[in-house]
């Protein structure tokens, strides 16, 4: 499957790389629409401004009322695939677990909103979230979902981003069960 998409996409974009004599109107649209969608413009520029190397603590609860679990851990941001996305490596020690996590964050030029991708050493499955910058534009709310694999269904799931400045991030994550939301995680990240 992703080599029909890699085959669709190198298709969509041979108009760019050997431009026709004469291109219609239209075929000037959709080649003007290709260089729109993959330049990094000023959204992946703040992204970049985060590179570097982290350190966090984390505040998690296993279920709501629970009694928060603390630990730490540390994030390396690097802006990747000239520019486009900004890839996060993650380590910790959760439950008395080695911890790893790469997260891939970017922004769709097209639909104009945050895209957010995570994969971790804690389970097999992808989660996939999007989300829109508050009027600040420090906090960004996306929304996905991810798998409970206890049940094999999906729930609800919110994070809440927030530049806090330029040496401080925060995120806060919330899953929905039952029809009732409570937060999960909470995760200060400051620069080293």
């Amino acid at each position: 499957m992703k080599y029909l998409l890699f085959t669709a996409t190198l298709l969509c974009l041979l108009p760019l790389l050997h431009p026709a004599q004469a291109q219609s109107a239209e075929e000037q649209a959709a080649q003007k629409a290709w260089m729109d969608y993959m330049t990094p413009g000023p959204m992946h520029e703040m992204l970049a401004k985060s590179d570097g190397e982290w350190e966090f603590t984390m505040t998690s609860w296993m279920a709501p009322g629970a009694e928060p679990m603390k630990s730490t851990g540390k994030t390396v941001y690097s802006m990747i695939l000239g520019g486009r996305y900004q890839q996060s490596q993650n380590t910790a020690s959760f439950m008395d677990m080695p911890f790893e996590g790469i997260g891939t964050l970017g922004y769709d030029n097209a639909k104009k909103v945050f895209v957010s991708s995570w994969i971790d050493n804690m389970g097999t499955g992808i989660t996939y979230m999007e989300g829109k910058p508050d009027a600040s534009g420090k906090i960004i709310i996306f929304t996905g979902k991810m798998l409970d694999p206890s049940t094999g269904k999906d729930y609800d799931v919110r994070e809440v981003f927030e530049w806090v400045d330029e040496n401080t991030h925060k995120m806060e994550m919330y899953s929905t069960m039952n029809g009732q939301e409570s937060k999960t995680m909470e995760l200060v990240f400051t620069r080293k």
